[in-house]
């Protein structure tokens, strides 16, 4: 069940209306009166108020903002974790409370001074009695909200013992099973005041909402092994690869987030999204994009900074420092800094349980490679076949063809050049540019073999 804004305006925001039945429905027909901003109203009814929950996230991310026909639904949503949306709730004190007292003053059953009420706080209570000159001292409240078996069973026992006269509830399923065992019962409903009020304070906070999620953020990406420094000094060749095989995985991962990403320098890129986009693939600023695609995919490790502004030189100066913070920190929060300058620290969420992943067959290609290839490189006590060892000692990628991987696996060249090639699709060795030789013939194919994918160990090795 949906509804819409009539008036030939477009609905710019969808609420979620989640309650019982009755209620959602008296809130649909309420709705096409005027809002701060034009809105859809999608209905998610449900039994039984523990049902709320599931009810969000179905919902999902169809809706800008969740109204909750009761503060009973909103509780159970809240402590389930599921509000990744704004949230507000019709309340049910005040003029809903007095409503229900006069339904049980018109009846001669029932005295409004002996009565249970339940969820509804002792301030709210003692507040709409004071207002028409009642007392609480046989009032009986159960301020916490729990399942509808156990406020049920709060007033029958009340009522069975004599010191009520009527049971009020403000849930629904409460109700239900109350009438069922015959305790004289009256439910707490809002009022249409309240209802009104209440879709308006919705239509603001999702417009409030919208707004923040389409502020710009900046993010800048540093690759530590493009920068050159006189004690490392990498091919050209090589460089080029890498620089194109992570320019292709940021435009992927960029794709899914609805971003721009521009190469700065020979070891950085800017990518430029909103503040929408990039919460929701990075768990609410959570988790650092893009670091652990590039480092499954490519075996490398790379630094991010997150900057929000007023304007695109504000968020890309935020960027700045939050790289800089993360360059200098060993901690994983910070990485993202809001428009004001400060560190955006999200609660921490429970991690999920990780899957287990299956292991690529040539993983252990690539481990018999590598080993043979330090077992040479010991024996000639250079850095390994792939070439010598570079100033100040360090190892330069480790580089074979079809002829030198046949020889240490103990298969033919074809063989190995098939092997070679599953690698190069597992991701874990990049084909580099032929070699140019005087010499006719088919040019020597080399690839650079990524042990980083075997773990620390084999790297440090």
């Amino acid at each position: 069940m949906t509804a819409a804004r009539s008036g030939g305006v477009a609905p710019d925001l969808t609420i979620g209306v989640v309650g019982p039945h009755d209620l959602v429905e008296r809130v649909m027909l309420m709705g096409h009166g005027p809002t701060p901003v034009p809105s859809r109203l999608v209905a998610a009814a449900y039994r039984d108020e523990q049902e709320a929950a599931d009810k969000v996230v179905r919902l999902g991310s169809g809706v800008d903002v969740c109204l909750f026909a009761s503060p009973v639904p909103y509780d159970f949503a809240r402590k389930a974790g599921v509000l990744t949306m704004p949230a507000t709730y019709v309340p049910l004190n005040g003029a809903a409370l007095q409503g229900a007292l006069l339904r049980a003053a018109l009846d001669e059953r029932f005295d409004p001074g002996k009565v249970s009420i339940d969820v509804l706080g002792r301030a709210e209570v003692e507040e709409a009695y004071s207002e028409i000159n009642l007392g609480t001292e046989h009032v009986h409240l159960r301020e916490e909200a729990a399942g509808p078996g156990t406020l049920a069973a709060f007033h029958e026992r009340l009522w069975r013992r004599g010191a009520t006269s009527v049971a009020m509830t403000c849930v629904h399923a409460t109700a239900e099973r109350m009438e069922m065992a015959g305790v004289p019962t009256i439910r707490v409903r809002p009022t249409g005041a309240a209802i009104r009020s209440s879709l308006q304070t919705a239509a603001l906070l999702g417009a409030h909402h919208r707004l923040e999620e389409s502020q710009l953020v900046v993010v800048l990406v540093d690759v530590p092994t493009l920068r050159e420094s006189p004690r490392r000094v990498t091919p050209r060749y090589w460089r080029d690869e890498l620089k194109l095989a992570l320019h292709r995985v940021l435009l992927q991962e960029a794709h899914r987030m609805n971003a721009s990403v521009w190469p700065l320098d020979d070891h950085s890129y800017l990518v430029t999204a909103t503040r929408g986009s990039v919460a929701g693939t990075t768990e609410g600023f959570r988790t650092p994009p893009f670091i652990e695609r590039v480092r499954e995919e490519l075996g490398l490790a790379i630094e991010v900074g997150i900057g929000m502004g007023r304007t695109a030189h504000e968020a890309e100066t935020h960027a700045r420092a939050a790289l800089a913070r993360s360059q200098t920190s060993q901690r994983a929060q910070g990485f993202a800094l809001d428009r004001d300058g400060r560190a955006l620290v999200p609660a921490p969420r429970t991690p999920p349980r990780p899957q287990p992943q299956p292991k690529p067959k040539g993983l252990e290609i690539l481990a018999r490679l590598a080993d043979k290839l330090d077992q040479e490189g010991a024996t000639r006590g250079t850095g390994g076949s792939g070439g010598p060892g570079g100033p100040g000692g360090e190892a330069q990628p480790l580089i074979v063809d079809a002829e030198n991987a046949g020889r240490m696996l103990g298969v033919t060249p074809r063989t190995a050049r098939r092997l070679l090639r599953t690698l190069v699709e597992e991701g874990l060795a990049w084909p580099l540019p032929p070699n140019r030789t005087p010499q006719p013939g088919r040019p020597r194919q080399l690839y650079r073999l990524i042990i980083e994918k075997l773990g620390p160990k084999a790297t440090t090795t």
